[in-house]
């Protein structure tokens, strides 16, 4: 196993980073010999679309290989147990799935956000929602590796990657929502500490979390809320940080989702994220990428079943024909 991380990490750090330097300089490597997913058999065919090559479909062969022999066969027992195992994030992080995007000397594998949008397709494409590896891999992780310092780089982000640490940020508030102007916890100085008070739902991997990015206030006579907000470090077992129980939802399942209390949290300096009062600033640049990897999760969920809806159209029978070869069907002809 140790062999295959190896490998992985020089197949990243040295195949994908060459691949993005091409796209970067306006080269799309194999785009002639690549067609439009609307042109292959189905949409979740591998070598499709012009944006990517040849090495990032080895790279999704593997991702699929992973869904298909890691994640199917145990979603369901992880939907009635409200998590996934942590050995699948374990075993997600020595195959190269995890921190794919975090540059090689902060502990991560070097990729870049298009070859890390491939892990994020291929389990949409598996059609289990337990993992929250993108939040974890493109949402986390580029908040300390942009914004931390030395030693929260190196302490946090290879474990990341190694799926041995399992990371999580807390924003929503239940008087607030996702409204961060409307935050109430918040962070006093005592010395050179901050005592931690307040309160987070809705948080995805709270409940497995070993680190969460928590939004406070740390600066309430600031002229405004956004001036005055920062972030920190919060690991799991610091006296005072509480985790609720894990939140019974009507869809994703398997994806833990909890409430996270704060009691006194003290925090040592050394838990500020970026600089005092900044929070606000790192959020609004990191945000965009968040809804970019809902969005690329989305789409291809969309793919997913718009494929599952071909395949029981022309396999299901009703009136001696399949549903594909009935009347009805004319009107969607063109698609199917």
């Amino acid at each position: 196993m140790a062999t295959l991380i190896a490998r992985n990490r020089i197949f990243l750090s040295k195949h994908l980073i060459n691949s993005v330097r091409c796209m970067s300089n306006t080269q799309k490597p194999d785009s002639s010999s690549r067609v439009d997913p609307c042109q292959s058999s189905s949409l979740l065919d591998i070598g499709t679309r012009r944006i990517f090559n040849s090495d990032h479909d080895i790279f999704r062969q593997t991702a699929r290989r992973f869904m298909t022999d890691e994640i199917i066969p145990n979603h369901e027992k992880w939907e009635n147990d409200g998590q996934v195992s942590r050995e699948c994030w374990e075993k997600a992080g020595q195959m190269g799935l995890l921190g794919v995007a975090t540059p090689e000397e902060h502990g991560g594998l070097g990729g870049d956000f298009l070859t890390s949008s491939i892990v994020m397709e291929e389990q949409s494409y598996s059609n289990c929602t337990g993992p929250g590896w993108a939040l974890h891999s493109d949402i986390v992780m580029p908040y300390i590796s942009h914004y931390g310092t030395k030693e929260q780089i190196q302490r946090f982000l290879p474990q990341m990657t190694a799926g041995k640490c399992i990371g999580a940020i807390a924003m929503t508030e239940p008087s607030a929502g996702s409204d961060l102007q409307g935050v109430r916890t918040n962070a006093k100085k005592d010395g050179d500490d901050y005592i931690l008070n307040g309160s987070k739902v809705f948080i995805t991997n709270g409940y497995m979390a070993d680190l969460v990015i928590v939004v406070a206030i740390t600066n309430p006579n600031a002229k405004t809320t956004a001036h005055g907000i920062s972030l920190f470090l919060v690991e799991n077992g610091m006296k005072g940080f509480i985790k609720g129980k894990k939140l019974k939802k009507m869809g994703l399942k398997a994806q833990d989702t909890a409430e996270l209390f704060f009691e006194d949290v003290r925090l040592p300096k050394s838990a500020l994220l970026g600089d005092e009062n900044k929070g606000f600033y790192y959020l609004m640049n990191e945000l965009p990428q968040e809804r970019l990897l809902i969005a690329v999760m989305g789409m291809a969920s969309c793919e997913f079943m718009f494929e599952e809806t071909r395949k029981y159209v022309r396999e299901r029978k009703a009136f001696g024909k399949t549903l594909s070869k009935l009347q009805v069907r004319q009107s969607t002809e063109m698609i199917l």
